[in-house]
């Protein structure tokens, strides 16, 4: 009994230290300015941190606190150019991430700010007198790009020789999504931010690989794919919204091998042949502003028609579905209710409803686009303030053990 009670009481502290909260440091790239460097971090949420300089050789680092470095981050960036050497990364201590710059002059100004959807750190180093506007422009640009206009891909599924899903009294999914995304257009037509492009706005039929084609050429912002769920059971219905990416789910892999055209069989057969491809999406850094977009969209498409219709929220999911495979810019695609379900056909079929659907996308169009350029700028503490110096001065009598 002694010994169990010791080792009970060993392991409190250990749950005390990982109950701490800690932010993690997904990712770090740099860019080149004229005069200078931008370093770009990526994180999960807004951090505090800590500016500090070291001399022979010249280094300014930025401590981010109360955080874990991604073992998979890049941890040293070879510049070399007017200003900046080298750019180093690495856990200076269990709660600490370090971002050192080594300097090749030691007449820089730096500016920093704070960006959200995604979070991430945004930090330029310049000459003295050099790129001082650099990241003014950035924030000029950003919160002016609410003001440019928008290019949205609209998507009605099938068309044509292609019904998609019919329901039971034989109302067709081709013909309901398309009047869905037609009224999508008229909705945002008087907005001048948007500019709405559909992939059909008549009974036609367009291979599943034209259709990012079509917005991968005018270079759209968005690609939105709207489509009526179905399955042979009856009692299936809400709402649910999917990304692209591969999953073990059954019911997922049915509802893409379905809107695919093939069979469950051969979707399952996809999962090796395109994995290089949905590592290339991941690469391109689609992914994130595509989980953004379908959140926003389907809570605004689920809210309403749960208040007005009781429809359920079937959440987002993913599935691997070809006509997302080839988007190059965020994208989603809707099941905007089970045609299939009597009850969810005869909503689909009335035109208050599809006029609340239509609505709800538009919504949720905007909020993404709302919430993702909106900027905060965050406080840091100067390097010269009273508590920042007592740490820094802790963090330099290990910087020989850490090689920072």
């Amino acid at each position: 009994m002694s010994r169990i009670f010791i080792i009970l009481f060993l392991l409190i502290p250990l749950s005390w230290t990982w109950a701490e909260e800690r932010f993690q440091i997904k990712d770090i790239r740099y860019y080149e300015l004229s005069q200078g460097v931008r370093v770009v971090v990526e994180t999960n949420g807004v951090v505090e941190f800590a500016r500090g300089q070291l001399k022979n050789p010249e280094r300014v680092f930025f401590d981010i606190k109360k955080s874990l470095l991604n073992k998979e981050a890049r941890k040293e960036f070879l510049v070399n150019n007017s200003v900046v050497n080298k750019i180093r990364v690495g856990q200076f201590d269990t709660s600490t991430v370090r971002i050192v710059f080594e300097l090749l002059k030691p007449d820089y100004e730096f500016k920093v700010i704070q960006l959200e959807n995604p979070f991430r750190i945004v930090i330029d180093i310049y000459l003295k007198g050099g790129s001082k506007q650099s990241l003014k422009e950035l924030e000029k640009k950003k919160e002016s790009k609410i003001s440019l206009k928008r290019t949205i891909v609209i998507d009605p599924g099938h068309g044509g020789k292609d019904p998609g899903a019919i329901g039971p009294t034989g109302l067709k999914e081709k013909d309901v999504v398309l009047d869905v995304a037609l009224k999508v257009r008229e909705l945002l037509r008087s907005d001048p931010q948007y500019d709405i492009v559909l992939t059909r706005d008549q009974d036609i039929f367009i291979p599943l690989n034209k259709r990012t084609e079509i917005a991968n050429k005018i270079n759209a912002d968005l690609f939105i794919s709207i489509h009526a769920n179905a399955s042979t059971n009856s009692y299936a219905r809400g709402v649910e919204t999917y990304l692209l990416n591969w999953t073990d789910d059954e019911e997922a892999i049915r509802v893409a091998a379905r809107e695919n055209a093939i069979s469950v069989k051969k979707m399952k057969q996809l999962k090796g042949e395109l994995g290089f491809m949905l590592a290339s999406l991941e690469r391109e850094a689609k992914r994130d502003d595509s989980v953004r977009l379908a959140g926003y969209i389907h809570n605004s498409m689920a809210d309403e028609l749960k208040n007005d219709f009781s429809r359920h929220n079937n959440g987002v999911k993913q599935a691997l579905f070809y006509v997302l495979v080839g988007a190059q810019m965020p994208s989603c695609l809707l099941e905007i209710s089970y045609i299939s379900n009597p009850e969810e056909e005869r909503l689909l079929d009335d035109e208050s409803y599809r006029m609340k659907i239509a609505q709800s996308l538009v919504e949720g169009i905007k909020n993404y686009f709302i919430k993702t350029d909106q900027i905060k700028k965050v406080k840091y503490t100067k390097h010269n303030s009273s508590p920042v110096k007592t740490n820094t001065k802790k963090i330099q009598n290990k910087k020989e053990k850490t090689n920072l």
